[in-house]
């Protein structure tokens, strides 16, 4: 079994920081890539940021500049760092974990960007 924590989730103003972690355990032999995804009401799922094992990243357009991937390995942990958020940021950030044979997902955590 796996199991991915996330935290770090909140309100904010517009222009203000959040740090989202998410905590990966139990069965992990070898991790290809973590990272968020993101999904504001009414609209699909979309991808904010991932981290493959190598530590290449990619970003969403909309986040370039302003949000930050990192991942500790040791701790089998990714985080991401949101700089100058917006109101358009608001959405539930889901954490997800790609061992390759298949992807695990987390449980979801609310940012709220108030104007």
């Amino acid at each position: 079994q796996v199991q991915l924590v996330e935290s770090g989730g909140g309100l904010v103003q517009a222009g203000g920081s959040l740090r989202l972690s998410c905590a990966a355990s139990g069965s992990i032999f070898s991790i290809n890539a973590m990272g968020w995804y993101r999904q504001a009401p009414g609209k699909q799922r979309d991808l904010v940021a991932r981290i493959t094992r190598g530590g290449s990243t990619n970003y969403a357009d909309s986040v370039k500049g302003r949000f930050t991937i990192s991942r500790d390995n040791a701790k089998n942990t990714v985080y991401l760092q949101m700089k100058s958020l917006k109101p358009e940021d608001t959405a539930v950030y889901y954490c997800f974990l790609d061992l390759g044979v298949r992807d695990y997902w987390g449980q979801g955590t609310q940012v709220t960007v108030s104007s």
